[in-house]
């Protein structure tokens, strides 16, 4: 089958420089060596591969690698890895170009995307499901009411993800520039939220109709004195936070967790795979803390950590991936 890898690599392919631009991370970007993975998987898997830059010039590449046969059926399917150029709501550019085009493509719609990039449209819809999030407040001067907010609190974009931008702020006086910062770098509303003291742990879900719970993953922070995933702590060697999967917690909570994810992937309208994440506060209550409706694939993310202990080689876990996106599609698992 052919399957075209749609990613973000070059940030050159647009008419004009126009809104919010997608901000560099700090390196090394994990993304880089994954996408080279996704394609050796699913070239293993069988599959003609072509890996295409998800700009101005997608459409034009995907007719002639996969051209609509005669009754204009897709010939091919989009593996979505892309993350977005520049303006709002990057992560929805990419699928509105292949829902226009009518090309098929793995991962959630850019309903999933639009909702759950926003952190603030997640949280108030899987609060109105009764789902448990921190409570919150956005801020645009860092002056507003704080109301019922306990400190320390989290600041963080509205609107970005892989904990760029995260502070974590202990004092009222403190918050002002913490907002100021979100706001000048990354030209956004901050979202001010309370930091919930205790585990964390990220839920893998695989499927749609039916959804696969992956082993739970716990974050384990060990005696390490701020117990916070920001940018070092997921991407940078030395200062990673080791996992253990499965999380070491009791079955009452575990399933508990089980049950909340699956609230919140059906909440946020995701699909195929997902990642919900959790902090379990002292008394064992979970709060949501983000829904990732396109989470990492890196060799050593939560995710693939999840599927490796279910049993998945990577490979294994990136076709599979495409089967459950190619069923979706067409009402069949791929020949």
């Amino acid at each position: 089958m052919r399957i075209a890898i749609v990613t973000n690599n070059d940030f050159n392919g647009v008419i004009n420089r126009f809104g919010q631009p997608w901000p560099q991370p700090p390196q090394p970007w994990p993304q880089q060596g994954t996408v080279e993975r996704v394609v050796a998987a699913l070239q293993e898997g069988g599959h003609e591969t072509l890996l295409c830059e998800g700009d101005k010039g997608l459409l034009v590449t995907l007719e002639r690698f996969m051209p609509p046969d005669p009754q204009a059926r897709p010939s091919g399917i989009v593996f979505n890895l892309a993350e977005g150029i520049q303006g709002e709501y990057r992560y929805t550019h990419v699928p509105a170009m292949l829902e226009m085009a009518g090309v098929p493509y793995t991962g959630s719609s850019l309903l999933g995307h639009g909702l759950t990039n926003d952190k603030v449209i997640t949280k108030t819809l899987i609060r109105d499901r009764g789902v448990p999030t921190p409570n919150f407040r956005v801020m645009r001067r860092g002056t507003e009411s704080t109301g019922d907010l306990r400190f320390p609190v989290i600041v963080k974009p509205r609107l970005e993800e892989c904990s760029l931008g995260l502070q974590l702020v202990h004092e009222p006086a403190q918050l002002k520039l913490a907002v100021e910062v979100i706001v000048t770098q990354y030209a956004q509303d901050a979202l001010v939220e309370e930091y919930i003291d205790g585990r964390e742990i990220a839920v893998a879900l695989l499927g749609n109709e039916e959804l696969e719970v992956l082993p739970l993953v716990e974050q384990d922070f060990g005696e390490r004195e701020t117990r916070l995933l920001d940018w070092d702590a997921k991407y940078v060697a030395a200062a990673a936070v080791p996992k253990i999967c499965p999380a070491q917690i009791e079955s009452q909570l575990e399933t508990m967790l089980r049950d909340v994810s699956v609230a919140t992937f059906r909440a946020c309208h995701c699909r195929d795979y997902a990642r919900v994440d959790f902090r379990i506060d002292r008394s064992g209550q979970p709060f949501v803390l983000e829904m990732n409706s396109m989470p990492s694939l890196s060799i050593h993310s939560s995710y693939v950590t999840a599927a490796t202990t279910a049993g998945h080689s990577f490979s294994s876990l990136i076709n599979r991936i495409l089967n459950v996106a190619h069923t979706r599609c067409f009402g069949i698992g791929i020949p």
